[in-house]
């Protein structure tokens, strides 16, 4: 676990800011980057590089790919491609104030800060739905075995790929429903957190249930809760060795298997759809070998 960026693995924390950066024309963005590793400690943050971002350097990681943006009746699910991401992570949020400036004066001049969310932590680490976020997530072993790439060797074990959305829930929506009609879109009973048998097939967690998928989709979720002064949602953050299972249960979340779409639709909306790779730490710094930095 030496080699893995510590807040991956870690419990959410209760303040976040997410940093999202395009890439400019000039200059190069190697001596930024390795500006960025040299003031950042990743048992504070978590940093994850976009597929132009490593182009850019000349290079390639195998699985490393676009967001693809989908489609469908009454939905859209789109994709924002960004060079380079930040999950700044603390308690206090004037240090988190501090800590984006020093992000984005070490990445200037060749990267521009296109996007911030401020998010926190809610209750015991619920939605703000009210509903319990997480709740299968894999512990020990199998959070390894399920967000962190192994036997690809150095430079790459050790490393993570998240794919990263922004959703904006509709609270009055939601809230104007009953609170079976509630629990039937989640799939689970607000009051005990225990899954309904009987509810809906369109219902959130019969459409992801990790173990129904062939191969299994595990993903690590490390989500939290934001707001600002008109909207407020859910930043849903999913750490795999691949971006495999994510795919599997967007899909599925989609309807493309059954044509049953996840009735979570209903209540929020993706905005913001990207994919990143996080490389493996190293003495508190990222390890960039496999970039050749």
């Amino acid at each position: 676990m030496n080699n893995i960026q510590a807040g991956i693995l870690a419990p959410v924390p209760r303040l976040a800011r997410y940093l999202s950066f395009s890439l400019r024309t000039e200059p190069s963005p190697a001596h930024c980057l390795q500006s960025l590793n040299d003031s950042v400690d990743v048992s504070e943050a978590v940093i994850g590089l976009g597929a132009s971002l490593v182009q850019a350097l000349g290079k390639d990681i195998a699985g490393l790919h676009n967001f693809p943006g989908h489609s469908g009746p009454g939905l859209d699910v789109p994709a924002t491609p960004m060079a380079l991401w930040c999950w700044l992570r603390g308690s206090d949020r004037g240090e988190l104030v501090h800590d984006t400036r020093a992000v984005a004066q070490a990445l200037s001049p060749a990267f521009a800060l296109v996007k911030v969310i401020d998010a926190f932590e809610y209750r015991d680490g619920r939605d703000l739905t009210g509903y319990e976020d997480g709740t299968e997530n894999p512990q020990g072993e199998e959070a390894l075995a399920a967000a962190i790439v192994s036997g690809r060797g150095a430079g790459l074990d050790g490393s993570s790929f998240v794919a990263v959305q922004q959703w904006v829930h509709d609270l009055d929506h939601f809230q104007s429903l009953d609170e079976t009609q509630r629990d039937h879109v989640i799939g689970r009973r607000i009051s005990d957190n225990e899954e309904i048998a009987d509810a809906p097939k369109s219902a959130h967690v019969k459409r992801t249930a990790q173990e129904d998928f062939a191969p299994q989709a595990f993903v690590l979720r490390r989500s939290m809760p934001w707001a600002d002064a008109s909207e407020q949602g859910l930043v849903f953050a999913a750490f795999g060795k691949s971006f495999a299972a994510f795919a599997a249960l967007l899909n599925r979340m989609l309807g493309r298997d059954d044509g049953i779409v996840d009735a979570l639709f209903r209540i929020s909306r993706p905005v913001m759809g990207s994919y990143f790779w996080c490389p493996p730490g190293k003495d508190g710094r990222l390890d960039l070998s496999a970039l050749g930095l």
